[in-house]
């Protein structure tokens, strides 16, 4: 049987083209924000475009930082994408014309604006991803498509070599400066990029985070 994916449905725009991008690979998917369908499903992908203290009030309001804590906590696989990625991260110095939002503190890191001759970032762009991804296997030279003015710049969680084997798979690409492009931390993906406006790469990346499920 397919694999079963929700898309967190929390008035993100543009999320029906998420929707057809994995159901283009072989996924199930249903597009809400009922906790025990967030919970079931295999996968669980968490959009996000615009401001990042907009997108974090959203998930508040469906309860989605403690829908995506639970899923975390018993190893269940999330995918957060664009802002759906910035999130997870503590904070951001984006300006908000309402109240500032703290991120969900999956990973250490503030989102920061991009220091680049041209703000936004969009287009296609090449990555450089983290020894032993999984995620890129089969498009490690390809190019991805980004649209935003903001990302995380500096890696900083810490892994002891005791736990060496399992630390974080960080992916890089370049505007202006480096920045985070994508990571791989356990039931834990996001990519900055949008995978499902990336074209026949963006689709096999998809196909490899749903038959990871």
């Amino acid at each position: 049987m397919s694999a079963s994916v929700v898309v967190l449905d929390y008035g993100s725009g543009n999320v029906r083209s998420a929707v057809r991008a994995l159901e283009r690979v072989g996924a199930r998917v249903e597009l809400t924000a009922a906790a025990d369908a967030v919970l079931a499903a295999d996968g669980l992908v968490v959009p996000g475009v615009g401001n990042f203290h907009a997108c974090m009030a959203g998930l508040r309001a469906v309860n989605g930082p403690y829908l995506i804590d639970r899923r975390l906590a018993g190893s269940r696989p999330v995918l957060g994408v664009c802002v759906g990625m910035q999130v997870l991260f503590d904070g951001s110095t984006e300006p908000s014309t309402g109240p500032s939002e703290p991120g969900l503190g999956e990973w250490p890191g503030t989102v920061i604006r991009l220091e680049a001759p041209v703000v936004p970032h969009m287009g296609w762009s090449p990555v450089r991803p983290g020894a032993g991804s999984r995620l890129f296997a089969g498009v490690e030279d390809q190019r991805f498509y980004f649209v935003h003015s903001y990302a995380v710049q500096q890696w900083s969680l810490e892994v002891t070599e005791a736990f060496a084997a399992v630390a974080p798979v960080v992916t890089w690409a370049t505007h202006g400066s480096d920045f985070v492009a994508a990571v791989e931390n356990g039931p834990l993906t996001a990519t900055q990029f949008h995978p499902e406006k990336s074209g026949d790469a963006g689709a096999h990346l998809l196909e490899n985070w749903v038959r990871s499920l």
